[in-house]
């Protein structure tokens, strides 16, 4: 038993070798060898430029022409090289490309045009014997091919197998053979790749029933059925004669109609549906045996000819065969293949029942045999029509042999072995075919304005071809088309109410145009036709890109070169006439412009000012439009005056039009009797437009002769009848599939392809359970084919395809199909919202990679599950039908990514997946999944990175502002105000938006949280296109508040107040005027008129329900706020024994609790109560003293009103009582504000002069008295009083100071106090409470202070004047502030805040350290003060002070000891963990430090004195070096030190001080520069001024190398870096070229930089080149940027990361292991960077665990660490004199973690210190 798959052998069938799989084939080697030569020490170097070398030379795809022409709308970067595809591309393609430019449609291909191309192969087989093939196949390898073209060729992959699916008692259907055959053509006709597979097998398979005979041909077979003595009856019941086809023909009566008769009422459905399968099975065999006896007869006989007995006596599976093998070229047959299945030995197991579906049996006499007659009709088509095939022609066969199992036969594991190597093969042939015969077709990727022409073209040839009524109107516009004597023409307008035809004449007119004038002209003529559908495109619907489109396909035509495109739409009109005339006789212009009702409003195009009135003689434009429709007929008229140039359509002459439909009947070979042309005519009396005509003839041509027909039967509008076509469509196909699959072609935003309606159905549970098939409830759960393939055929004509980018879309023909559509199947809000989210669900992928979605159904029928309940495919709920069975199926929806990368190793080589990035958002934002919109999409990196790649920057923001719209997520106009600012950037180099991104987002990250989403992201994708990751960023936010001006003058303003919406205030002014303002829009949403009176002030309830108005009129006015209608107004009343003596006593105050509302007189001592639902006064509350405040609890129970005399009484809001009277101990002023600390229960009292007291309300009658803090020293007035958040702090603001106070122990923790002549307006709390907001009087400024450091971290500048006022909005951290111009200004605290982030010096970082362990920086600013960092962080950990300023400080390896000096001649030893300063030395001023890479020796370098080196453990003195040395450097071995003394080279003993080694140099000559060589201790390379490099032993005392540089090299030398083994070179001369000096081979490389460097530095391991160059002045503004930092490899100088800096570097510096980057800036911040070449999982830890990284529920929980100061020691333990040294005691150095015993000579350290 086995299976073998093996080709026929070459000698009997003509095997063919198969092609060998280019693709797989070995590239190059990708890397360049440099060779070391020797060469001679003298020899001069050759200086060659070295160019960045990539895998594939960039050429673009456009022609030099095209290329000069593209302006920046649709000039995308270059990404996509030419030859990435398999092939290169051929003439052919070329030849269509310039035929889709020049317009000549009749040269495109008959199917479909250069681009609209798809992957369909059609799988002829018998359904029953390969049953388990097809099923393995779709389960397994079509979804495999799928991606595979999707991912390598950005096409579809469609498999055609109408078999599966499908209710096997449908097999033999006529109309399923009808449509097999239509399909087959299609595949063979239109498939880009492969389009036929045969799977043949034992079985021939049975002859099919006929559908329809002509009746000559039926009767005469009825005869001979007679003749031979058949009973006739049956094919006399099922077959009708119809003399509507011509000629006449018999049909076979459908099989619904004719079984009702075997149907039983009483049955159940099933077995109703049982009974019938079994009567049907009979009659078809019955029907095929007569047919078969006839016909062999009258063969016989010679009556009837094989071929026409053919189509009656052979199977489906010969009928295919013969169609798609039988009479192709052999170039076309390598497109196919054949799989053929024998059985040995088979004949003998045919009495198994279950080989009965593997071979033709008969059954004769209780014995079961193989039909020998179907047998032999097999080995005809299989061993002798096939092996002829292939003999001729280069056709694919695979034949196996299998060995069936001695008992069970032809088993299942013998199938199921055969089933996967046929998996296999299948997968291997379908690759190696595709990539033989399609191309990577990156044209419409690289060329949107390509593109733009073919989506026309498409729309244009299908249009075209529907074209069926001619009329007179063709010809006027030919005749207006052909050339004429006169000198000027104009415009011709075709105009034509709905459904007149306009565009399929224009459609008609573009496809003739260029035979036409070819014809008139001569054909040496080469005509150009441009056409447009408005509106059909969205490049075509705006007036400015439409012109550009326009102007750049003449421009490509008449080889014109446009330098720029303008940016007015002007200008471009300019442009567009100027063109225009670039026109002659031998190549004539035609431009057709459809549906000018469409055009947007933008730049009034509808006033058609831009459509050039007078024409060239060689020019020709058509335009039409609606004659109603934005008054476009009415200026057309003024524009074009000659009446001969307007041509209206309108309604045709009836018998024209019954002429029309008659031809088109004949041309199906189809008619109407005489009597149903009666009601033809009746309804053509009623309307004649032509798509009326059609829309009879798609009726009409499906009526038979005998069919009742009556005034009812046709309609009599458009409208009706196309409501009549979907209503037919309906009955045919099933309700609730036609309902949701047109539903989803019309929402769909740009319509869908045959394959994702096929995919979305498949995921529609409502439209599974209506149509699936029981038996085939198996994954992969899919609809057949079969249902979309009847729904195109059923709506041809009206469903129509186009093509855009690489896929062939559905959509309606005309906008009218559209509405009516939309009208009948999205009129269900719930329903259109359920297929808007399962759409989105179908581009987010969310089913796709297997993951199964629930179906349910139960015994009786199928229910479907509501979508949105089931977001985690794994997740089952209970259902409450214990019937009920669930289960979950894969659905073969494929992966949705944003591109598809062809090539790993080249990320910019990519297929953008255009469907998702247009149907995306647009079914996210309509379903309201607001948070799949955000993170999706918005905060997805492929997303931005992919929109800026292609051009879409625009696009992006635009889709970012509709999320806003839609979430309102502050992160979102963060995010979109942070791209605005870096577009020049990034649209310059997209590769730098990850780093960009990162270092705008980590500032901010901690305010705003949900931005870590995109940061993550780019984490993730964005080091495949740029190395440099930011892992702590000091970049400065950049902020600009929204504004509104409100009036002239704030003294106007009376109140604002900030609303739960972010957007939405409440103003008031003095006029008496209350409005609604959208702060982002600036709208003025509704106000609100208080008859005139002065507003006092304003108060909204919580939830926003009400408004008060307080009025001089003493009343409150109380309105609905969402309506703005009042309610009722209310009087407040004083007591008779308050208010003002002689005076009228005005409103002082008012608030209002959730239903209540309290208001004051002047100086009263009552409060009113109102009731704010009816408007009631409800009662007065009494107090002691004269009334200054009141606070409500939140829970709107009691009320607080504070007093005079510092006294606050408590009252019950519900029955009026008074609770309680408390009295402050300052009892001289009165009570300013009181605060209610409901979560501790507790009451704060605050008086005028911000003295507080503290009251325990847990027991509410019986207040005790915590705390009194007297605050009465500053005699300044409180302006602002607030409670943090968490209730934990309390911020008092006073004129001339700001204090903060902790409610846990009552004290203040905080003061800022205001200079001399300044005053504070107001200040508020950050959100976290740990930075302060304020504003001063007089100053157009905000300041943000670090309250734990007191530091002023920003001060953001107000453009609109002195800040008057600030207003704090809890709801959403906003804060309002007035300026004195009036204008109101809305900033978000939280990103204010988020500046307080970044730690500072405030001077320039001067030198900078990096500890052993890379976990701190320590940096030197020229202040006294040295700064620990922590790395991860980037916040100050340790400030040490020094007594002087620090001007030298080194590390210990471990970096747990610092030595430092500074100006006072003192040097110091510290615990940089504790931040002790353990040891002072005093004496000497030091010009350097080193430490031995031991941690054993410091070395103390004195310009003045003697040097020294001491013993870092004791402090004591090893020698003194007596020499003068600069640059001095530690050899690795810890031997000598190195440095130089005007021409010499010397290197010190460090044990005994003295000169060890030296090199001199001659008069005149010095030394530049130095350095030690890391992997050769014992080797120095110095440059001299003589332009020479020396690589020079220190132990040999001897020249090893000698290298001389051009002349005037070193004139600007800058730097000069070594790598570690000594092997290159890289010297800066401070201009734009990076020299790399290669010194074994003597070659001086320049690689050009992307501005002037300022520093750079080689990495540890040699192999990348770090460095940071200034912009370049003629560059663009980049929005800040002051330089650059780009990171270089040098294995091929390519630079593998760019990242902008916005501020001025002072210092850079490289860690020594892991490639990490620190940068010093001036304003004393430090930047960490990563270097990442390539991502693997330890970079992806090393990212993921960086503190910036960290994810924690709430932003609020990173705590600052606080900050340590550390101070020098006063007293010195060591004084140097000039030889010797005096300690005050025994030293207390410990060198911790140094891992050697101290030794008497310093030993070697195998990593260098730099």
């Amino acid at each position: 038993m086995g299976v073998f798959i093996f080709p026929f052998s070459s000698s009997t069938l003509g095997y063919f070798r198969k092609p060998r799989n280019e693709a797989n084939e070995c590239f190059p080697c990708l890397k360049q060898r440099f060779q070391d030569r020797p060469t001679p020490e003298n020899q001069r170097l050759d200086i060659f430029s070295w160019r960045n070398n990539r895998r594939y030379g960039y050429s673009p795809l456009l022609s030099p022409l095209q290329a000069s022409s593209l302006g920046p709308r649709w000039k995308s970067p270059p990404m996509w090289p030419s030859g990435v595809g398999s092939r290169q591309p051929c003439p052919r393609e070329s030849a269509l490309r310039r035929a889709a430019i020049s317009g000549n449609i009749l040269a495109l291909p008959p199917h479909h045009v250069p681009t609209g191309r798809s992957v369909r192969v059609f799988i002829c087989a018998n359904p029953d014997d390969t049953e388990a093939e097809r099923n393995a196949l779709k389960e397994h390898v079509y979804p495999k091919l799928r991606d595979f073209c999707r991912e390598n060729y950005g096409i579809e992959f469609q498999v055609v197998d109408l078999y599966w699916g499908i209710d096997p008692e449908e097999w033999d259907s006529p109309e399923l053979q009808r449509l097999r055959m239509k399909l087959l053509e299609e595949c063979l006709k239109t498939s880009a790749g492969p389009c036929f597979v045969g799977l043949v097998g034992e079985k021939y398979g049975s002859i099919r029933v006929p559908g329809e005979v002509e009746s000559a041909e039926f009767e005469m077979i009825l005869d001979a059925a007679v003749e031979a003595g058949l009973d006739t009856h049956l094919l006399e019941e099922w077959y009708c004669r119809d003399e509507n086809s011509v000629p006449p023909a018999y049909y076979l009566k459908p099989k619904a109609q004719m079984l009702k008769n075997y149907q039983n009422s009483m049955e159940s459905s099933s077995a109703a549906k049982t009974k019938n399968d079994k009567a049907w099975r009979n009659v078809s065999e019955e029907i095929k045996r007569i047919f078969r006896t006839a016909v062999l007869q009258l063969q016989e006989k010679g009556t009837m000819k094989a071929a026409q007995a053919k189509k009656f006596l052979c199977s489906a599976l010969e009928d295919e065969l013969d169609f798609a093998l039988g009479k192709q070229t052999p170039a076309f047959l390598k497109k196919c293949v054949c799989y053929i299945r024998k059985i040995s030995n088979f004949d003998r197991f045919a009495k198994l029942p279950d080989m009965t579906r593997y071979m033709d049996i008969v059954v004769s006499a209780d014995r079961v045999m193989r039909n020998q007659e179907a047998y032999e009709r097999l080995l005809k088509v299989r061993d002798e029509f096939i092996p002829t095939v292939v003999a001729a022609s280069n056709l694919r066969v695979y034949s196996s042999v299998t060995h069936c199992d001695m008992k069970l036969g032809y088993s299942q594991e013998v199938e199921s072995h055969y089933v996967e190597g046929l998996c296999k093969q299948f997968y291997e042939d379908m690759v190696d075919i595709i990539q033989a015969t399609v191309q990577q077709n990156f044209d419409t990727e690289t060329d949107p304005l390509y593109d733009e022409i073919l989506q026309h073209l498409s729309l244009c040839k299908n249009y075209a071809a529907f074209y069926e009524y001619k009329s007179e109107t063709l010809d006027y516009v030919q005749e207006y088309l052909l050339p004429s004597k006169g000198s000027r023409m104009s415009p011709q307008v075709v105009f034509g109410g709905p459904c007149t035809g306009k565009t399929l004449l224009l459609s008609e007119v573009a496809k003739q145009a260029y035979t036409w004038l070819q014809k008139e002209m001569g054909p040496e003529t080469d005509p150009v036709v441009i056409v447009r559908f408005i509106g059909s495109t969205q490049l075509s619907t705006d007036l400015r890109t439409l012109l550009q489109s326009i102007c750049e396909q003449i421009a490509i035509n008449y080889r014109c070169l446009i330098h720029f495109l303008p940016n007015k739409v002007q200008e471009m009109r300019e442009l567009l006439v100027n063109l225009l005339g670039e026109s002659s006789f031998h190549r004539p212009l035609v431009i057709i412009l459809d549906a000018l009702e469409q055009l947007s409003d933008a730049d009034e195009a509808r006033k058609l000012w831009w459509l050039p009135a007078v024409l060239p003689r060689t020019v020709r434009i058509v335009v039409s439009t609606l004659p109603n429709k934005h008054g476009i007929l009415q200026k057309l008229r003024h524009l074009v005056h000659d009446e001969g140039h307007y041509v209206e359509l309108i309604q045709r002459d009836r018998k024209v039009c019954s002429q029309t439909l008659k031809q088109q009947l004949l041309g199906v070979k189809r008619k109407v009797t005489s009597g149903q042309q009666i009601y033809v005519n009746e309804a053509l009396a009623k309307c004649t437009l032509p798509m009326f005509v059609n829309l009879i003839y798609r009726e009409v041509v499906h009526w038979r002769s005998h069919k009742d027909v009556d005034d009812r039967s046709l309609c009599s509008t458009v409208h009706e009848s196309i409501e009549q076509l979907f209503y037919s469509v309906e009955n045919k196909l099933g309700q609730r599939f036609v309902f949701r699959a047109l539903g989803y072609i019309t929402m769909a935003k740009a319509g869908l392809t045959e394959v994702e309606l096929e995919d979305i159905l498949s995921l529609d549970n409502i439209v599974l359970g209506d149509v699936i098939v029981a038996s085939y409830l198996k994954n992969p759960l899919r609809i057949s084919y079969d249902l979309v393939a009847r729904l195109k055929e059923e709506l041809e004509g009206y469903l129509v395809e186009r093509q855009v980018r690489n896929v062939t879309l559905m959509v309606w023909a005309n906008r009218h199909l559209h509405l009516i559509a939309q009208k009948l199947y999205l009129s269900n809000e719930e329903d259109v919202h359920q297929m808007h989210s399962l759409l989105a669900e179908y581009f987010l992928g969310a089913w796709s990679g297997g993951r199964k979605k629930i179906f349910t159904y139960d015994n009786n029928h199928f229910t479907s599950l509501n979508i949105s309940h089931h977001k985690n495919p794994h997740h089952q709920q209970s259902h409450e039908k214990t019937s009920s069975d669930k289960y979950s199926y894969d659905r073969q929806t494929p992966e949705q990514p944003w591109v598809f990368q062809c090539n790993l190793l080249e990320p910019d080589i990519f297929f953008v997946n255009h469907r998702k990035m247009t149907e995306l958002v647009y079914h996210l934002t309509r379903s309201g999944r607001t948070d799949d919109l955000m993170f999706g999409v918005i905060m997805n990196f492929s997303w931005l990175y992919t929109m800026i790649k292609i051009g879409q920057f625009e696009k992006a923001l635009t889709d970012i502002d509709l999320a806003y719209s839609y979430s309102q997520e502050k992160e979102l106009k963060f995010l979109a105000t942070t791209l605005r600012s870096i577009k020049v950037k990034v649209m310059k180099n997209p590769a730098s938006l990850s780093a960009e991104l990162q270092q705008r987002l980590l500032p901010v990250v901690t305010s705003l949280p949900k931005l870590r989403h995109l940061l993550l992201e780019c984490d993730k994708d964005g080091p495949k296109y740029c190395s440099i990751v930011p892992l702590h960023s000091s970049m400065d936010v950049t902020y600009s508040p929204e504004r509104l001006p409100l009036c002239s003058s704030y003294m106007q303003i009376v109140e604002i107040l900030p609303t739960l919406a972010p957007n939405i205030v409440l103003v008031a002014l003095e006029d008496g005027s209350v409005s609604t303002w959208d702060v982002e829009s600036r709208q003025l949403l509704r106000q609100i008129d208080t008859a005139r009176s002065v507003v006092l002030g304003i108060r909204l309830t919580t939830d926003e329900k009400y408004l008060v108005v307080a009025t001089t009129k003493n009343t409150l006015l109380i309105y609905d706020n969402h309506k703005s209608c009042l309610l009722s107004e209310v009087e407040i009343k004083g007591s008779k024994h308050g208010g003002i003596t002689g005076g009228v006593a005005f409103i002082n105050g008012f608030t209002l609790s959730s239903h209540h509302a309290l208001a004051w007189l002047e100086a009263s001592k009552d409060v009113n109560v109102i009731d704010l639902l009816y408007g009631w006064p409800l009662y007065q509350f009494h107090c002691w003293y004269e009334v200054t405040c009141v606070q409500c609890s939140p829970d709107g129970m009691y009320a607080f009103c504070g007093q005079y005399l510092n006294t606050a009484s408590i009252f019950h809001l519900g029955n009026g009582d008074k609770l309680a009277t408390v009295t402050s101990e300052f009892s001289g002023g009165f009570v300013k504000s009181i605060l209610v600390l409901d979560t501790i229960n507790q009451m704060v009292m605050i008086d005028n002069e911000g003295s507080l007291s503290v009251w325990n309300t847990k027991e509410i009658t019986n207040p005790r008295l915590m705390e009194d803090y007297d605050c009465r020293g500053d005699e300044s007035e409180v302006v602002g009083i607030e409670l943090s958040e968490d209730q934990r702090s309390i911020l008092i603001c006073k004129a001339r100071s700001i204090e903060v106070l902790d409610t846990k122990v009552w004290k203040m923790v905080e003061k800022f106090k205001a200079k001399r002549s300044e005053r504070f307006v107001a200040a508020v709390l950050s959100k976290n409470g740990q930075s302060i907001v304020a504003s001063m009087e007089n100053t157009s400024s905000i300041f943000v202070w670090r309250r734990d450091s007191g530091q002023c971290m920003a001060s953001l500048i107000e453009i609109s004047g002195a800040i008057v006022k600030l207003i704090k909005s809890t709801h959403h951290n906003l804060l309002l502030s007035v300026a004195s111009s009036g204008v109101l200004s809305v900033w978000d605290i939280d990103i204010i805040t988020a500046m307080s982030n970044i730690d500072k010096t405030g001077k320039k970082i001067q030198t900078l350290q990096l500890s052993g362990r890379e976990d701190y920086v320590f940096t030197m600013d020229g202040s006294e003060a040295i700064h620990k960092w922590n790395f991860s962080t980037g916040f100050i950990e340790t400030v040490f002070k020094h007594e002087g300023i620090v001007e030298n400080c080194v590390l210990t390896s471990s970096g747990d000891l610092m030595v430092t000096s500074d100006d006072k001649c003192s040097q110091y030893i510290w615990q940089t963990n504790t931040g002790e300063n353990i040891f002072r030395i005093n004496g000497q001023k030091i010009s350097q430090l080193l430490i031995t890479h031991n941690d054993q020796f410091v070395v103390s370098l004195c310009e003045q004195n003697a040097s020294r080196v001491w013993r870092l453990a004791t402090g004591h003195k090893v020698c003194n070096i007596l020499v003068t040395l600069q640059n001095a450097l530690i050899t690795t071995a810890n031997t000598f030190l190195v440095g130089t003394t005007k021409n010499k080279l010397l290197a010190v003993s460090l044990w005994s001080g003295s000169v060890s080694k030296k090199f001199v140099c001659d008069d005149g000559i010095t030394i530049v520069n130095f350095k030690l060589i890391p992997d050769c201790p014992d080797c120095v390379v110095f440059i001299t001024s003589t332009e020479t490099v020396f690589i020079w032993s220190v132990a040999d005392e001897s020249v090893c190398r000698r290298v001389q540089l051009p002349t005037n090299f070193l004139k600007n030398l800058e730097d000069f870096q070594i790598s570690p083994n000594g092997k290159l070179g890289i010297v800066s001369k401070g201009d734009e070229n990076i020299n790399v000096l290669d010194l074994h081979s003597g070659k001086l490389r320049l690689v050009h930089a992307a501005g002037i460097i300022w520093r750079q530095k080689l990495s540890r391991d040699g192999r990348y080149l770090v460095y940071v160059c200034f912009r370049n002045c003629d560059e663009d503004d980049d929005a800040g940027v002051v330089s650059n930092l780009i990171v270089m490899r040098l294995a091929d100088g390519k630079s593998i990361g760019t990242c902008s800096l916005y501020k001025t570097p002072t210092y850079l510096c490289l860690s020594q292991r892991a490639l990490n980057i620190i940068i010093g800036f001036e304003d004393g911040s430090i930047g960490t960077y990563t270097v990442v070449d390539r991502v693997d999982a330890a970079l992806k830890i090393k990212i993921a665990t960086s503190n910036s990284r960290q994810i924690v529920n709430n932003a609020s929980q990173k705590v600052r660490p606080k900050c340590g100061n550390h101070s020098f020691k006063t007293i010195a333990d060591c004084i140097w004199r000039e030889s010797t040294e005096v300690f005050s005691r025994d030293s207390p150095i410990n060198v911790s973690d140094s891992g050697e015993a101290e030794t008497t000579t310093p030993t070697k350290k195998s990593e260098l210190l730099q």
